[in-house]
């Protein structure tokens, strides 16, 4: 280790302890989960952004493991290791490396192997009371930490679901609309594509072949695919199966089959989503956008304005946050409120090496699709602390 390494390690070391203890002394007990975990479970979850950078191997046994690329996971499987009903309302904080393939090779605020020091709240019946306890914590940590110079980047996938809910649009697209949203420039290919009655994108072979596998059962769909990819001499690589890769060609050709989309539909949901503004501005569009398609957002809205009336009441400065309705950060596990962190001021964006140095959200789904018996109310943080410590020392 060089003498360069052996400080930024101290002063990882030193700004964790910084951290942990704001987290434990409001309350969140310290966990430490396995490094090591099922690949299939974050391979499902975490969604297309993450899943392409996990590195997964199989065991010598056969399993197919993962080093893992967050840590809510880990941390939501712990939950339920100790509380298998999900009945327990728990606070838990964690400091522990992360693993994520990086374009170009990792190296500085964005290394392969790098820390994420984080709180995730289980259970807690009191949404509102626990997103601001979340959002506070979070703020003050850095703070703790020596940052000063930040922006909050807010947004509500919860919204965005009951906009679509509230469209006339088959349910087709109100599905894959969904699906989309964590990828902003398909998802605005997508509903341009819908709108305008165009059929999916693609080689002609491939939508062949998918036409092929309408009405086949599971079994009978890999054949087929199995059976293309050996005369195409195609390996299987990546991180998808047989099975996984069937399955989309099937959705690619029902796709083929759907009705287009409305027009004034694609018009609504590309209003919607272009509103970006301090919070309660953005509600201000959000209702006259919902007024004049003729949509109720009413219960959405208020629980909107009340949540950051109240983070406001609570001492946090919005003067500068934005709230984005494109806004959903990368893993797909999230379901209502989300939020990032980003280092620099208002006007500067999140530039340089550091960028986004911490984020979160509601994730009240994960744990249904973890073992639990019905969805648990969850929402957490993670700090990149190395891009923490980048803009502190940035700035100093």
């Amino acid at each position: 280790m060089t003498a360069e390494s052996a400080r930024e390690f101290e002063a990882l070391e030193t700004q964790a302890a910084t951290l942990l203890d704001n987290f434990r002394r409001a309350g969140y007990e310290q966990v430490a989960p396995s490094i090591l975990q099922p690949a299939d479970i974050f391979l499902d979850e975490v969604g297309e952004q993450i899943r392409s950078r996990t590195y997964v191997f199989t065991d010598l046994a056969g399993e197919e493991l993962c080093l893992r690329p967050d840590l809510t996971v880990p941390v939501s499987r712990l939950y339920l290791e100790r509380h298998p009903a999900a009945d327990v309302e728990a606070r838990y904080c964690y400091n522990g490396p992360a693993f994520r393939f990086q374009p170009g090779g990792g190296r500085g605020a964005h290394p392969r192997e790098f820390r994420q020091a984080g709180i995730e709240c289980f259970g807690a019946k009191d949404r509102d009371g626990a997103d601001r306890e979340v959002v506070l914590l979070a703020v003050e940590a850095v703070r703790s930490a020596g940052l000063k110079d930040f922006r909050l980047r807010f947004g509500d996938i919860a919204l965005f679901y009951t906009l679509l809910d509230e469209l006339d649009l088959p349910e087709r697209w109100r599905l894959k609309l969904r699906h989309y949203f964590w990828r902003p420039p398909a998802f605005h290919a997508l509903l341009s594509r819908l709108a305008k009655g165009e059929r999916p994108n693609g080689d002609g072979d491939v939508i062949a072949l998918a036409e092929t596998l309408h009405g086949q059962d599971p079994e009978r769909a890999e054949e087929l695919v199995a059976a293309y990819l050996e005369t195409k001499h195609l390996p299987l690589t990546g991180n998808r199966t047989l099975g996984e890769i069937a399955a989309r060609l099937a959705d690619h050709a029902a796709d083929l089959r759907a009705d287009p989309l409305p027009k004034e539909v694609a018009t609504v949901i590309d209003y919607y989503l272009a509103v970006a503004a301090p919070p309660l501005a953005a509600a201000d569009r959000i209702a006259m956008i919902a007024k004049a398609a003729g949509l109720d957002l009413g219960p959405a809205l208020h629980a909107h304005v009340r949540r950051f009336e109240r983070l406001a009441a609570s001492g946090l400065d919005l003067g500068t946050a934005t709230f984005a309705t494109e806004f959903g950060r990368s893993l797909e596990y999230y379901s209502g409120l989300v939020f990032q962190i980003e280092a620099g001021a208002k006007g500067t964006g999140a530039q340089g090496e550091a960028g986004q140095v911490a984020g979160g959200g509601r994730y009240d789904g994960l744990l249904a699709r973890l073992g639990a018996r019905a969805p648990v109310p969850a929402i957490g943080s993670a700090i990149h602390t190395e891009r923490l410590l980048a803009a502190v020392m940035g700035a100093s």
